[in-house]
């Protein structure tokens, strides 16, 4: 048991590991992670104009409304994955000159197509030696 007010000790552990349960931490780790994302993505000079690649139109507009200005790449456009990571890979190719950073930022939905399309494209693009950052994924 833990000294503090009797709890067992994996209520610790499990808060160590699962981070801060303060939302306001929490908000504020997103909304920096959010930020960082919209200058990678933003096309001016000095700035890496780095894509987002997102599901569909509807995601592609909740983004513009968050501020997102440059490029906005969109799974569903009825090609086959195949095509889309070579289309991908010729357009943006292996590194991001601007910054050296991935060429590409991947952003699917939190559900479960949208976990399987994240796996899958980051896999195949990383076959063909295509980076991609998750980071907003991941916060």
């Amino acid at each position: 048991m833990s000294t503090r007010e009797g709890l067992p000790d994996w209520v610790n552990e499990r808060a160590r590991k699962a981070g801060p349960p303060d939302r306001e931490i929490r908000f504020q780790a997103a909304a920096k992670a959010i930020a960082e994302t919209i200058l990678r993505n933003r096309p001016s000079a000095g700035s890496p104009d780095c894509p987002v690649m997102v599901e569909g139109i509807k995601d592609e507009r909740t983004l513009r409304v968050l501020g997102f200005s440059g490029t906005i790449e969109k799974v569903n456009r009825g090609w086959d994955r195949s095509r889309l990571v070579a289309y991908l890979h010729d357009t943006y190719g292996t590194r991001n000159n601007a910054d050296n950073g991935p060429p590409l930022i991947l952003l699917m939905d939190w559900d479960r197509t949208g976990g399987r399309l994240q796996t899958g494209l980051r896999d195949r693009l990383m076959a063909l030696d295509v980076p991609v950052d998750e980071e907003l994924r991941r916060v």
